[in-house]
């Protein structure tokens, strides 16, 4: 209990300092033009218009969890940790900061959906497509959360991988829980359903958490050295 109350704290600590930053502006902008484009007009029929929009929250989240992560230098970073108690609740604060932006772009994307295509919205579509838009969101920000600090060190070296994992791993329509949420919703496809979707989202959450935190702990150190000396090795040849 007194864990979770840390990692909310953190992840309250943590908004705050991405929106005084206004770190947060770029994603958010760039994804309510995205619905803008995709909404305006005639969408057609729901749930196929979300598939778009439930599928660009997966690199936003990302995005959004990355600047959530990155938001303190290394001197404000190790006093939050001392603070916190340990590197678990701010890697859970962080997460949380970040599944908190992604799930207010999600519910917009879900009501200016049944706005822009008033009528045809059903009961077990809205729930389909508000559950995919999570589903998403919260990969993207298990995602962006590992590709930062202190998993990767460099955050140009973070960026590149971030954005290949994300492009490899967002354009498989069988891959669960991105692909497949988002496949549901455009094609019927239900792969592992709706609730599946978002359950294997939520374990993918802790499992980033605790690799974040085995990281922090130095768990990645002799894999470090062993790349180090890789690298040093190939440019001697």
């Amino acid at each position: 209990m007194t864990r979770a109350r840390s990692a909310l704290a953190v992840a309250l600590l943590l908004g705050e300092d991405v929106a005084r930053s206004e770190r947060f502006i770029a994603p958010a902008v760039l994804y309510v033009g995205a619905l803008a484009i995709l909404f305006g007009g005639a969408p057609g029929p729901l749930p196929g218009p979300w598939a778009a929009s439930a599928l660009l929250l997966y690199p936003v989240g990302a995005w959004l969890a990355h600047a959530v992560a990155e938001t303190e230098d290394d001197v404000a970073r190790t006093v939050t940790l001392s603070a916190a108690g340990g590197p678990l609740p701010v890697a859970a604060g962080v997460l949380i900061a970040a599944t908190a932006g992604t799930a207010a772009l999600g519910m917009l994307a879900t009501v200016w959906g049944v706005i822009a295509a008033w009528g045809t919205a059903t009961t077990g579509g809205l729930l389909d497509g508000l559950l995919a838009h999570l589903a998403c969101g919260i990969t993207g920000a298990a995602v962006g959360s590992v590709f930062a600090r202190p998993v990767f060190r460099r955050q140009g070296v973070a960026l590149m991988c971030a954005l290949v994992f994300l492009v490899v791993t967002g354009t498989r329509a069988w891959l669960p829980p991105v692909g497949t949420a988002a496949s549901s919703l455009g094609t019927g496809r239900f792969g592992v359903g709706p609730f599946g979707d978002l359950l294997l989202a939520l374990l993918l959450a802790v499992a980033a958490v605790a690799f974040v935190v085995r990281a922090e702990q130095g768990g990645l150190e002799a894999w470090r050295a062993r790349w180090a000396a890789l690298v040093a090795r190939l440019r001697r040849d």
